[in-house]
């Protein structure tokens, strides 16, 4: 990072523009970029906390390509980045479209500087606040969120925040991400922060459903409506009136029962089968998949019209791997439930452990972890968990960092964390397994905000 000033990324190719508002920020370190290439080069060697982006960017000046191609590209390398883009007249569609992409805000073409001015400064702000409450999640390791979630890492509390938002918007919501990953979690956060969170919550997974039966456990069924069906039961949708239906695994919905579904989405009433008259029921639906959507509507399995009922809102959710520091976390959290749960003996990881958690690439998402971690708890003949007894084999490559300087501070943050586990917390052996002085060693964990 340059200097003690915050950091400042201006991503616009218009040469006076640039000028203009390099001048009218004084207050902070401004590094200024005209295409793609010299602003991933700027965010890689200057780490900006704010950027602020035009859309139309070389070669594609009169459009949006570059723009959301080069948003996309500053998220995945530095997802706690606070981008701001540009719309000219008429463009209001375009700048949604970045909203819904992870841009944090927008502003109009002209420029009004005091206007912008104010936004650059809120972004600064938050950017400030988010960086604490990571910091202080990390402190209480495991602290729960939204939903009962539990992460730190930049890439999910970016989610979390886009919920929160939609939560008090009554549209549709899908969430997109694979087995593991917290998409339930989610939904019930989501309908815990919306006006809803006195009615029912109601889930369903789809896939769990025979296709005989999940007509009936959608819309419910009268008396008499088939063989067993003994008295008139209301259907899951008519549970959850007033309230959220969280339909899992949406793509396994059939597509005779996908037409009634977006009847409903379209007139909000339901049909019991067996029944005539028509009900009318007030249910927010949230749902979910692992499965690629746009490859079923290509290929016919899923109605387009469905698509685009459901998905008013598309929220993809990281895999696990994506989630900066997140596999730590949860670990310990889940070793602290099981072993409280169990009455074990186990009170942390071994060193082994600690480094085969960070690297592994978790496949089967969090889901995955929470099941080895209970299975330590259960084989660990100590206090400290190990790497076998996870099951975990060697550790795996990682994907490419964001600087060499991101990669000396993930080196240094976790050759500590094992000499602190190594060394059961003790200063002093931390810093002999370090080969460092104890007040070097104080530096380093105060400069990484570490804790023995």
């Amino acid at each position: 990072m340059s200097g003690e000033r915050p950091v400042l990324l201006i991503v616009e190719d218009d040469i006076g523009l640039q000028r203009q508002l390099r001048w009218a920020y004084d207050g902070y370190e401004v590094v200024v970029a005209g295409d793609r290439a010299a602003a991933i080069e700027a965010l890689r060697l200057h780490e900006p906390q704010v950027v602020t982006l035009d859309l139309g960017l070389p070669p594609d000046p009169e459009g949006t390509t570059e723009g959301m191609a080069t948003l996309a590209e500053i998220l995945a390398l530095k997802p706690d980045t606070k981008v701001i883009v540009a719309s000219g007249h008429g463009a209001r569609e375009s700048a949604l479209a970045a909203i819904a992409g992870g841009a944090w805000d927008f502003y109009q073409k002209p420029i009004d500087i005091d206007q912008l001015g104010l936004i650059v400064a809120r972004a600064f702000h938050v950017h400030a606040l988010e960086a604490e409450n990571r910091r202080l999640a990390a402190r209480v390791d495991g602290s729960a969120g939204l939903g009962g979630l539990v992460t730190a890492a930049p890439e999910m509390l970016k989610v979390t925040r886009m919920i929160e938002r939609l939560a008090r918007a009554d549209i549709t919501v899908m969430l997109l991400g694979a087995s593991g990953t917290g998409k339930e979690l989610l939904a019930r956060g989501l309908h815990d922060a919306s006006p809803r969170r006195d009615a029912p919550f109601v889930a369903i997974n789809c896939a769990a459903i025979p296709e005989t039966l999940l007509e009936s456990e959608l819309f419910g069924h009268e008396k008499g409506a088939f063989t067993g069906a003994v008295k008139t039961t209301p259907g899951k949708i008519e549970q959850a009136d007033g309230g959220t239906l969280f339909l899992d695994e949406i793509g396994d919905v059939p597509l005779p029962l996908q037409v009634k579904l977006l009847r409903f989405l379209q007139e909000r009433v339901v049909e019991r089968v067996g029944g005539r008259r028509p009900i009318a029921v007030d249910t927010r639906i949230v749902c979910a998949t692992h499965q690629d959507v746009d490859a079923m509507v290509t290929d016919g399995r899923f109605r387009e019209d469905l698509y685009y009922r459901l998905a008013e809102i598309v929220v993809r959710i990281p895999a696990l791997a994506a989630r900066s520091g997140d596999a730590a976390l949860l670990a310990r959290h889940f070793l602290a439930k099981f072993a409280r749960a169990s009455g074990s003996a186990v009170t942390g990881f071994s060193t082994d452990a600690l480094a085969a958690i960070d690297a592994w690439g978790w496949p089967g998402n969090v889901r995955e972890l929470e099941n080895r971690v209970k299975r330590a708890v259960i084989m660990a003949e100590g206090k400290l968990a190990t790497a076998a007894d996870l099951d975990l084999a060697e550790p795996d490559g990682g994907a490419m960092p964001l600087n060499l300087r991101a990669v000396r501070e993930a080196a240094d943050r976790g050759a500590i964390r094992r000499a602190l586990v190594q060394a059961d917390g003790n200063i002093s052996g931390t810093a002999r397994l370090l080969g460092v002085s104890r007040p070097t060693l104080y530096d380093l964990l105060k400069g990484y905000d570490l804790h023995a």
